[in-house]
């Protein structure tokens, strides 16, 4: 028997079937709830229980803590109800605006830009109308069923002919599916993925200056989004800051150095937290949050754009709001858990 959910102040609703989660169901229906990584590691989807029962499955304290969730808050991607609900949740417009489609895609190229990141296109078949808003994800779908979310890095106009989308791999030594990547993976093999995915993209209809923080291969949808502003024409004031241990590590440093100079909007600050002797790095150094609270103590008036490793995220969102007075929804992001992130302290 379905259950039925209602999301306010959208005062949209939608069918749960039984031991489904809450966002599973949301995203078939194209409700458009705030999601990351469906797994409870996060905490993007975190909403408030406004009626109802659920049970949560598996998740991390620092998503939902045992504080939150006596307080009535659950987490959508990982609780089951367990009768009619009302949830109070952010809507967003557009998270559910695509399909999500299942579609084999084929490896065109794979490029080492440095020794521990691949950029690799794949192509996109040509019988399937994929489409996502830039900052979305797809998932890889595993010989054993397991799953690997990665950004697309190139806006939708920029799909190309042939179409395809181009992902930007960290190597996670010992990890199953970057182990293969940077081992036997070659071009013209044939991979499954899903999507797109996420509440990750830009909000279009607001005019307030940004703040694009990015670290490591969190570059990946920050550029796509970049992508979108120049392809859209923003005239919105934006600060690229992209957070790496060594100047190796800025492996598209040309890239975001070309996109300032031809945007009169943006400003590229790149800042390393382990420069090397060798780099003759004279730039920024620390960490990448600081430096964005350096320029700007107060945020009252932005928005924020973050996305790459947990730790980073999550000091930069804690920070920018109690230190610089950025509203809490303002703040809108793509935390990169690893597989050893989403299991850290279940």
């Amino acid at each position: 028997m379905n259950l039925n959910v209602t999301v306010q102040p959208a005062n949209r609703s939608f069918a749960v079937e039984r031991d489904e989660t809450m966002l599973s169901a949301a995203i078939r229906a194209s409700i458009g709830m705030p999601y990351g990584c469906k797994d409870g590691a996060c905490g993007t989807c975190k909403s408030k229980l406004l009626e109802g029962r659920v049970i949560h499955g598996a998740h991390q304290h620092k998503a939902l803590s045992e504080a939150e969730e006596a307080a009535g808050m659950i987490l959508p991607c990982c609780a089951t109800p367990q009768t009619d609900c009302v949830v109070e949740a952010r809507s967003v417009p557009g998270a559910g605006e695509f399909a999500i489609l299942k579609l084999p895609s084929r490896v065109m190229t794979i490029e080492r830009p440095a020794p521990d990141v691949a950029v690799i296109k794949m192509q996109l078949p040509a019988t399937q109308n994929f489409q996502y808003h830039a900052g979305q994800y797809v998932e890889f779908i595993l010989r054993d069923g397991s799953r690997r979310s990665y950004s697309m890095a190139n806006a939708p106009h920029l799909l190309g002919n042939p179409a395809a989308i181009e992902l930007h791999i960290r190597h996670m030594p010992g990890g199953k599916f970057t182990d293969h990547v940077f081992g036997a993976l070659k071009e013209k093999d044939i991979m499954r993925m899903e999507g797109p995915y996420g509440s990750f993209f830009l909000r279009e209809d607001s005019d307030k200056p940004m703040i694009l923080l990015a670290s490591g291969t969190g570059f990946a949808p920050i550029k796509a989004l970049v992508e979108r502003m120049q392809h859209l024409g923003m005239t919105r004031p934006a600060v690229l800051y992209w957070g790496c241990r060594s100047k190796a590590d800025l492996y598209m440093h040309d890239w975001a150095l070309q996109a300032a100079a031809a945007m009169p909007n943006l400003r590229y600050e790149p800042v390393l937290s382990e420069p090397k002797p060798e780099d003759g790095w004279t730039g920024r150094t620390g960490f990448v949050h600081q430096a964005v609270l350096a320029d700007f103590p107060d945020l009252s008036g932005h928005q924020v754009y973050a996305c790459g490793a947990p730790i980073m995220v999550e000091s930069a969102q804690r920070d920018f709001i109690a230190k610089a007075g950025l509203p809490e929804d303002e703040f809108y992001a793509d935390s990169f858990t690893s597989e050893a992130d989403k299991h850290g302290d279940e």
